[in-house]
């Protein structure tokens, strides 16, 4: 991919567009196939404005080729406004044409204009090339907290 791809921002009109490559994305993460969890999970997200998305599609077949989605949350002891990138994704037959190093880059300019200064991510400790790319671009691994979950 030689042109520089259109990022797009969502809104709920764009749900069905996002919905295969969010299923697919969370299938990648071994959660079941569940286009109408996706559809449902995207839409409340969009229509609520709890998060925003920038995609990209393929100019021949309109396909979502890669999207990325932050919550705006904020941060306590910074007393400021953050982002978390909680999701990325590139579809397979586009990867390796710098699809999520411009997705990011784009993510950054969206940060700074919205004065956001800080982005947070978590990815998996397997996803080797996934933290290749976050360094490359600055981001620095966390060795002072430790994540916790409870389901």
């Amino acid at each position: 991919m030689t042109a520089q791809p259109q990022w797009i921002e969502a809104g709920p009109e764009n749900v069905a567009t996002l919905t295969p490559v969010f299923d697919a994305y969370r299938q990648f993460y071994e959660q079941a196939t569940d286009t109408g969890l996706a559809e449902r999970y995207l839409h409340d997200r969009l229509s609520h404005r709890e998060s925003r998305i920038w995609f990209t599609v393929c100019e021949e077949t309109q396909e979502t080729l890669a999207f990325a989605q932050v919550y705006p949350t904020f941060c306590s002891v910074r007393a400021d406004s953050v982002w978390v990138l909680y999701d990325l994704f590139v579809v397979p037959q586009a990867r390796g044409r710098g699809l999520a190093r411009r997705l990011l880059e784009h993510v950054h300019t969206m940060a700074a204009l919205s004065e956001i200064r800080e982005i947070s991510l978590t990815t998996a400790r397997t996803n080797s090339a996934a933290q290749a790319l976050y360094e490359s671009l600055g981001y620095r691994r966390d060795d002072v907290f430790l994540r916790y979950v409870r389901e």
